[in-house]
């Protein structure tokens, strides 16, 4: 064995899978592979496990890396080729090679899947698959894994390789990195692997830089295929950005947001990616199987009678998880012998239109024979080719669509939500809107099923754990059901304040000259409504108005200065109890850092209608000749104007204090009756609400499941519109006469060509045959089809047309989808020429017949056994025989045994194998009943083009002869 290089930096595990004509392909790989890349090759093929390979030795002769089997536990080291034994199935742990032994099944092993998942689980992102030249699917499903772990995918060409079915399969996938011959893709490789180490040796931590170019990516992919990432795991997705770098040798973001920008197909192709959900049957049995023991089983046995088990798989990606839960779900069924008392509809949806269009065919690579058992395969399934395909019985319980699980509303009234492996891609905050979302969509009772490695986070109060390892959870009730967004589109409404906002005209000049004289001799006032609140306002009223602190309000008694509330509200309440004008003394106001003098003056605003009372406050400040006036007032006399000001302001003071405690009073009682009749309106807007919420949910659900099942009936229209060409076609391409006739011999569907025999037109589907002309000559058709409908086995006969025409009659059951006859189908094949050329032949076999029987010498026709095969009328009446005694004996045999000369036999044993023939042999003999004849025999070959090769031999009496001459054998004259 080949010694292990010493130990050093491994930069990546490579595996490769091959099979039929995988020797060439390997050896043009490694040809152009270098001895000094770091990485490790792991070889898986297949091999026959009862025969000793040779496959390092004859991959040692094109590297000179070491090439050795491979062994349970050895360590991988770089620059080394390992290749898997044909007696085991290869694992890795740790990079250390482990063998495991071959689990016996039907179905054709696929190693190099198996392979791929290890190295895919235990390298993440280091992980390097090749599929090369091969038969069969194997590899398919391992490239799906290995990209799900970030690792790199690399095809050889189909048309370069011997057998390109592996290679195809692969790339069918969409998730090859690389396609090319098997000698480029050594450089492509290790281009690659460089790009890699470059990328790996940037911080841990994103960088400014980074993040600025991942939302520009953001806006790129959202832009060209209107999904967004912003709200996916940061780390995630710049791991699969970084990876996407690699491949085209880019190390900085700034240069792969303008290569997106160039290359419009890489933003998709790297869109698709991030999109990567790699799933399979029945993934993580053991987490089904609890949930099976659980929950199905005991939801199946509450179920009352005639009700529908709901079901919502989000994230479904190619459908294997839909598929999955709806098996799950018929064997609970099965098992309590509920099929048909219940049924279950299950929703499954994905961001990926590619991958809801894999799901919607249900069409899968035989290799899921590695996660189904035989049994589900045999129940489930139906084999096609290379491929297994989901049986109707069970494709016809889900229905698939594309969704965006982030922004679209979700399914509701659920009993089982399950969502597995796709919270681990979504950031934090994002989770924690989803959750209460699940809560919401969920029945109470409701199932939610998560992935392994996800959680419900910090909303434990909304759901009770079922099983905390398997991650199986039930709904739990909650007095105020927490969900912060389901997503109604809603109508654009103006901004407050907008309404009035029309559209601006020039002023006129009448209009605009007594607005010019407001504004210069009019004081400063405001137009209030009944509660203050400031809807128009002339002039400059600033040193009357402030605004008050806090959030903008434009009510007049919260912007009225110091020493004007008071007096306002007396006013104001004046003025709307007596419907008249309001005046005050002039009142000391705070304004500027200085007292001023002012009036206010407040006065009714009439409108008609009912429309709302308004309000003219007007601030009209004291004239200084007031103020001074007063002033020159004595002392005393100030003193006494000065009481009988304060007792005025007392006695209104009082006044106000009186009305204000009424008016408190009145509004108490008013407020008191309010309350019970809002109290009353609120049970009654509770109920209404709850009734309309739930009318909107069902509508929402009810709209969501239309739309989707619409998708779902488009798609099959289109499927139906396809297979009604694609027959149509078929039906006149083919040019033979068929008939389609219902189980009540109507006409279902025809051929033109069938016109000539039977007189149909297009006007006649759904027409009886009996009341149509048939140009058969002494047939009863109607009869035959009714032989074919009781027996319902084939009748086949030739029939003969009026014009002369010969066709061969066919008539088979109409067997539907479901096995029950629903008709017949009648070809008719053209037999004419068949039939002159047998009459043909008849009339030559007759003609030659005639021809023989007048030859007055014993002919006999001799197969390639010298049988007789028939003789001529002279020969049974020379030699007193009959064709009873002649046709099919031995010549030998014939008489006394008077032909058996060695000579004879010789020379007709020659005949046919040396292509000769002979003449005048003679032969003489004493026969007991015609005496001794002298004979000459001439014999030859007769050349058939459709069956074997016949001897002639001509017998001659020349027992009258003196004379006789022999003639040796001699070659055919052609």
């Amino acid at each position: 064995m080949p010694a292990v290089p010493a130990p050093e930096a491994l930069r990546a595990i490579v595996g490769i899978g091959a099979s039929a004509g995988g020797l060439e392909a390997l050896e043009q790989f490694f040809t152009h592979m270098p001895a000094d890349t770091g990485m490790a090759f792991v070889l898986v093929t297949h091999m026959d496990p009862n025969q000793k390979g040779m496959l390092p030795e004859l991959i040692q002769r094109v590297t000179e890396m070491p090439v050795m089997w491979a062994e349970d536990g050895m360590a991988v080291a770089p620059n080394a080729v390992y290749v898997k034994p044909a007696n085991a199935d290869l694992a890795i742990l740790h990079g250390t090679l482990n063998l495991l032994e071959p689990v016996a099944t039907r179905m054709s092993r696929t190693p190099i899947d198996l392979f791929f998942r290890y190295l895919a689980e235990d390298q993440d992102g280091r992980a390097v698959g090749i599929v090369l030249s091969g038969m069969g699917h194997d590899g398919t499903q391992g490239v799906r894994a290995i990209k799900e772990k970030l690792g790199a995918v690399l095809v050889q060409e189909p048309t370069s390789a011997s057998y390109s079915s592996m290679p195809e399969n692969a790339i069918a996938t969409g998730l090859a990195d690389y396609v090319a011959p098997a000698a480029e893709l050594p450089r492509l490789l290790t281009t690659y692997i460089r790009s890699a180490d470059t990328i790996a040796r940037e911080p841990a931590a994103p960088t400014r830089t980074m993040v600025d170019g991942l939302k520009k990516v953001f806006i790129l992919i959202r832009t060209r295929t209107g999904q967004d990432f912003s709200m996916y795991k940061q780390n995630t997705i710049r791991r699969r950005i970084e990876r996407r770098m690699g491949l085209h040798q880019l190390t900085r973001i700034e240069d792969y947001v303008r290569y997106l920008q160039e290359n419009p197909q890489e933003t998709e192709i790297l869109a698709k990616e991030l999109l990567i959900g790699v799933t399979r049957f029945f993934r993580d049995p053991d987490a089904w199987q609890a949930l099976q023991e659980k929950k199905i089983r005991d939801l199946v046995r509450s179920a009352p009678e005639g009700s529908v088990i709901r079901v919502w798989v989000a994230g479904c990606s190619t459908g294997e998880e839909a598929y999955t839960m709806a098996i799950v779900l018929r064997e609970c069924l099965d098992a309590q012998d509920r099929h048909g008392e219940i049924r279950y509809q299950i929703f499954a949806t994905d961001l990926d239109e590619e991958a809801i269009e894999v799901a919607r065919h249900g069409r899968y690579v035989a290799s899921i024979a590695a996660d189904v058992s035989p049994e589900r395969l045999e129940r489930y399934f139906v084999r096609e080719d290379e491929h297994y395909r989901i049986r109707q019985e069970i494709r016809e319980t889900i229905v698939f669509a594309q969704q965006n699980i982030i922004t679209a509303p979700p399914f509701i009234h659920l009993d089982i939500l399950c969502c597995r492996n796709l919270l681990i891609y979504l950031s934090g905050e994002l989770q924690e809107k989803l959750i209460p979302v699940f809560h919401y969509a969920l029945k109470p009772g409701g199932v939610l099923f998560l992935g392994t490695a996800e959680t419900i986070g910090s909303y434990g109060e909304l759901f009770i754990t079922v099983d905390s390892r398997q991650k199986i959870f039930r709904r739990r009730e909650t007095s105020a059901p927490i969900i912060d967004r389901i997503n109604i589109p809603a109508t654009s409404t103006l901004p407050a304040g907008t309404a009035g906002i029309r559209e601006r005209h020039p002023t006129p000049v009448d209009e605009l000259a007594p607005r010019a004289l407001l504004e210069r001799f009019a004081p400063p006032a405001v137009i209030v409504n009944e509660n203050g609140d400031i809807l128009y306002i002339h002039g400059k009223t600033g040193k009357y108005l402030e605004p008050s602190p806090g959030r903008a309000n434009l009510n007049i008694h919260a912007m009225v200065r110091e020493g004007l509330g008071y007096p306002l509200i007396t006013a104001l309440r004046s003025a709307r109890q007596e419907k008249k004008g309001a005046v005050t003394e002039p009142i000391s106001v705070k304004t500027n850092g200085d007292l001023q003098k002012i009036r206010l003056t407040v006065e009714p605003i009439e409108r008609s209608g009912r429309a709302e009372d308004l309000f003219l406050v007007a601030f009209e400040d004291v004239e200084e000749a007031e103020t001074k006036q007063a002033r020159e007032v004595p002392v005393e006399v100030r003193d006494d104007v000065r009481c009988a000001e304060l007792e005025r302001d007392l006695t209104v003071t009082r006044e106000q204090l009186r009305s204000t405690i009424e008016e408190m009073q009145a509004s108490q009682e008013v407020e008191r009756s309010m309350n019970e009749e809002l109290q009353s309106m609120n049970e009654e807007l509770q109920s209404t609400n709850e009734e309309l919420t739930t009318s909107k949910e069902e509508l929402q659900s009810l709209n969501e499941e239309l739309l989707t099942v619409n998708s779902e009936l488009q798609t099959k229209i289109d499927e139906l519109s396809t297979t009604t060409d694609d027959l149509q076609n078929l039906l006149r391409g083919t040019g033979i006469p068929m008939l389609f006739l219902d189980s009540n011999l109507r006409v279902r569907r025809f051929t033109r060509a069938v016109t000539g025999i039977i007189s149909l037109r297009s006007t006649d589907l759904d027409r009886p045959v009996t009341d149509l002309a048939v140009s058969l000559r002494n047939e009863s058709l109607i009869g035959d089809v009714r032989e074919v409908l009781d027996t319902l086995l084939p009748l086949e006969k030739q029939v003969q047309t009026v014009g002369g025409q010969w066709f061969q009659m066919r008539i088979l059951p109409y067997r539907t989808a479901s096995n029950q006859i629903d008709g017949v189908v009648i070809t008719f094949v053209e037999i004419t020429q068949i039939k002159e050329l047998e009459r043909s032949l008849r009339d030559a076999r007759t003609y030659a017949e005639k021809i023989i029987e007048t030859i007055r010498e014993p002919l006999v026709v001799l197969d390639v056994d010298l049988r007789v095969v028939s003789a001529n009328r002279s020969f049974y009446r020379t030699f007193r025989v009959t064709p009873g005694e002649t046709e099919g004996r031995l010549l030998y045999t014939l008489g006394s045994g008077q032909w058996d000369l060695s000579d004879l036999r010789r020379l007709l044993e020659e005949i046919l194998p040396e292509k000769v023939r002979f003449e005048g042999f003679e032969v003489t003999y004493d026969f007991p009943e015609i005496g001794q004849k002298k004979m000459r025999l001439n014999a030859r070959r007769i050349a058939s083009e459709t069956g074997p090769d016949l001897i002639l031999l001509a017998i001659e009496d020349v027992t009258a002869s003196q004379t006789g001459e022999i003639h040796e054998t001699a070659p055919e004259e052609r």
